[in-house]
């Protein structure tokens, strides 16, 4: 890979193990994958099919370049069809089984199951739209991947609280949330995307304590709600 870019790692989802370490106190089982998107992006389609076609710039399942078309590798280094079966095999689909093994355990003991994706992004990313995104943007694949009630609970929570969300725009949910967003298994996913300036600082390179108690304070609060909702609609 290009040493260069190695250097100075971008498209990450930094510090949300941190952001999120409340969650376990909640009794919230997690799950957190240890691969940058550059080696393989879990929330890609596995044939490597794109997910929007509005003239973004998409990066693939292996991605070649970044979110604003540096290159990662050096010339005729970059991964090969053999190379991108393997990272399948051995990072790609051993998370979704670990996944689905998750959803079809709490779905046995409680009948319910709510997959919460959490990701984060830069505040402003050009080759994707050339102004800021909304402080966070829920995505739902246009409603499909979680009950209607469990969308509206998300949408009023972030009503009365200081970040401005936006549904499904420029982001409807990634290939993890359209894989197992299935509501009428009883299985809702949500996908979240949150501005990197909320929790970190100004130049969305560190930890910012803070913005994130703040942004804290609400994902608790938030979370907390999903739980009550999981109480009033099991099975």
């Amino acid at each position: 890979m290009n040493a260069n870019m190695l250097a100075n790692m971008d498209d990450v989802d930094w510090y949300l193990p941190k952001l999120y370490d409340f969650a376990h106190d909640l009794g919230i089982t997690t799950i957190e994958a240890h691969l940058c998107r550059w080696v393989i992006d879990l929330n890609r389609d596995p044939a490597n099919q794109p997910l929007y076609s509005d003239g973004r710039l998409i990066t693939g399942l292996c991605p070649i370049t970044d979110f604003l078309g540096n290159a990662l590798y050096l010339p005729s280094m970059e991964p090969d069809a053999q190379e991108i079966g393997h990272r399948l095999a051995h990072y790609y689909w051993p998370y979704y089984e670990a996944i689905q093994g998750i959803i079809h355990d709490f779905i046995h003991e409680f009948g319910i199951a709510i997959l919460y994706d959490a990701h984060s992004i830069r505040s402003v990313v050009p080759s994707i739209q050339a102004h800021r995104f909304s402080d966070c943007i829920l995505g739902t694949n246009r409603g499909l991947s979680a009950d209607k009630a469990l969308i509206d609970l998300t949408v009023q929570a972030y009503a009365g609280s200081a970040y401005r969300l936006q549904v499904d725009t420029p982001f409807s949910g990634g290939h993890i949330t359209r894989y197992f967003g299935n509501p009428a298994k009883h299985q809702h996913a949500l996908q979240l995307e949150r501005c990197k300036d909320l929790y970190m600082d100004s130049g969305e390179k560190e930890w910012e304590a803070g913005r994130a108690q703040s942004m804290r304070e609400h994902l608790m609060s938030f979370f907390q709600k999903l739980i009550k909702y999981i109480g009033q609609n099991e099975q």
